[in-house]
């Protein structure tokens, strides 16, 4: 099916209002160029690591912790693939673990992805995390290996956020 310029958009998400905010934009593109869309969410397993070595959570509840995220992830997937926006849109969901930018630009390159959409805040760094190792965005930028399109959250949805 896919015949345009951008075959496969890879569309990371966290669940946050600016990455659904940039699902709705990889929808409208794959529309326009007939691409395939690969939904992404990365759980976030050194944010577990932080939190087993700071003694807030059992180094033996980790496996039970990734299973609830993957679980919850699930949820939130189908949750977008029901927007009215998907319907009739070739969309794979993907799921993986690790640091989310190198997973992110992992699955761009092993899928042979043309375009990466990518909200340009996801929510869950902190501001001190960010002016000191840069945002989840940036990092996919600099190492996708294939034109990424970074979608702000809109003003009608930053009101909700």
């Amino acid at each position: 099916m896919p015949n345009g310029l951008f075959q496969k958009i890879l569309v990371p998400v966290d669940f946050s209002p600016c990455s659904e905010e940039a699902f709705r934009v990889a929808l409208s593109l794959a529309r326009v160029f007939r691409s395939e869309v690969l939904l992404l969410h990365v759980v976030d397993t050194k944010s577990l690591d932080t939190l087993n070595s700071l003694g807030l959570a059992r180094l033996s509840e980790e496996a039970g912790q990734k299973k609830r995220l993957r679980h919850q992830a699930r949820l939130n997937a189908r949750r977008l693939l029901q927007l009215e926006e998907a319907k009739g849109l070739e969309i794979r969901r993907l799921l993986a673990e690790g640091t989310p930018f190198v997973e992110i630009a992992r699955t761009a390159r092993t899928e042979k992805v043309g375009l990466v959409v990518i909200g340009s805040y996801g929510g869950q760094t902190g501001r001190v995390e960010k002016i000191f190792f840069g945002s989840t965005a940036e990092k996919v930028v600099r190492t996708a290996g294939c034109p990424v399109l970074t979608v702000p959250l809109s003003t009608k949805l930053a009101g909700k956020a």
